[in-house]
């Protein structure tokens, strides 16, 4: 008869325990998932978006009343009325023509007079900032023909 020795029974031994131990892992393992997504009625979109980026705080918004976008005007001034919903940073506007400051207002909504407008397009803008006049993102603009302009006969 032919006779393991002793070592030999150790390592066969081992053998088996490792493989009852990797099988009983393997079954924990699918129980557990089983219970953690049926038996708990865990929501897995939303543990999903739970471990998204959080959204960004509004940067607020600005809204130009008048003029119009694409407004022809008679003189050479215009009145901006607006209405600014600042965000938690939004502390005051700067009012912009063309590009280039022309006024900082601590209100929120009113009215500003842009005077001395050459003949020909403008943009008039609204730009949100904080209290270091850092643009904090929410800005409107809206374009003005000053003046009669005639079209182009081309």
């Amino acid at each position: 008869m032919n006779r393991l020795k002793p070592a030999g029974i150790i390592v066969a031994l081992a053998v088996a325990a490792v493989a009852v131990v990797a099988r009983a892992v393997v079954t924990l393992a699918v129980v557990t998932l089983a219970v953690v997504t049926l038996g708990t009625g865990l929501d897995c979109a939303a543990a999903d978006k739970s471990m998204q980026k959080p959204e960004e705080p509004s940067a607020g918004s600005v809204n130009i009343s008048s003029p119009v976008d694409g407004a022809k005007l008679s003189g050479s001034s215009a009145k901006l009325v607006f209405d600014v919903t600042a965000a938690p940073k939004g502390e005051h506007v700067h009012v912009f023509v063309d590009g280039d400051e022309v006024g900082r207002l601590h209100e929120m909504k009113g009215s500003y007079t842009v005077d001395k407008l050459a003949v020909g397009k403008h943009w008039l803008c609204i730009r949100v900032v904080d209290k270091g006049h850092t643009p904090i993102g929410a800005e409107k603009c809206v374009s003005v023909i000053v003046g009669n302009i005639p079209p182009m006969g081309y």
